[in-house]
Order: C-alpha cells, then sequence, then structure tokens
C-alpha cells in the first residue's frame, strides 16, 4: 500500500513538473476603435494613459510615437513597449523581474495583467 501512495506521489510531483508556462503574450496592432469618427494619435495616447493609470501600470513617453508601461506588484515587474498611432496601438513584452521569464515562456499572471490592459484600452477607447 506504501508503494501505491509512493508511485502516486511520484507521478503527481512529475506531472506538476511538466506544467509548462504560458508563452508571451503581445498585442500586435490592434486596431483603433472609438467612438470618434477620426480619432488621434493623441486620443489614442489619452487612452493608453487612462486605461494603465486605471490599472496600477506607470506609463512614460518613449519617443513620439511610443510609451513604456510597468507594472510592479509585490516583488513582481512587468515592462512593456506599446507603440501607438491614430489606427493601431501594440502591448509588446520588454523586461520583467520575478516572473520566472525564459525567453519564450513567462508567469501566467504577465498574460493575465496585459490582457487587461488591452481590455482597458478598448473600453477607453470606446468611450470617448
Amino acid at each position: 500500500m506504501k508503494i501505491k501512495t509512493l508511485a502516486v506521489a511520484l507521478v503527481i510531483l512529475m506531472l506538476a513538473a511538466c506544467r509548462t508556462a504560458p508563452t508571451i503574450y503581445n498585442v500586435s496592432a490592434a486596431p483603433v476603435v472609438s467612438n470618434l469618427a477620426s480619432p488621434t494619435k493623441d486620443d489614442v495616447k489619452k487612452a493608453i494613459t487612462r486605461a494603465g493609470a486605471t490599472l496600477g501600470w506607470t506609463l512614460r513617453d518613449n519617443g513620439p510615437d511610443a510609451m513604456i508601461g510597468t507594472l510592479a506588484l509585490r516583488t513582481h515587474v512587468a515592462v512593456v513597449d506599446i507603440p501607438y498611432s491614430a489606427k493601431d496601438y501594440s502591448i509588446i513584452y520588454k523586461d520583467s523581474t520575478n516572473l520566472n521569464y525564459t525567453g519564450t515562456s513567462i508567469h501566467a499572471n504577465y498574460t493575465g495583467w496585459v490582457k487587461n490592459l488591452e481590455k482597458g484600452i478598448e473600453a477607453q477607447l470606446k468611450n470617448m
């Protein structure tokens, strides 16, 4: 009986160790959908800034057509590039701390944070 229990425990541990982290979630050229007839690049920047602020992201300019977003929660930090125009925007992984980044995969929470930012930007754009 002890051997069966040990075997089951070993299988469970092996399955847990084999679980893979999600691949990096990036938003690539998401179209700007707004109630405005012709949203400007500045309108898109304002939507990104508002969405980020409501979700705890710190945003700073990175040239005339991009921002850098940083989300710091406890000991975890996610950093993304956010290039934008009047027509579209992207959210692209830049760096992280304590998120088990491997070059292709990352902690599952990162994906949720970026998806929430994406949804927040969409909501801000639609409410303009």
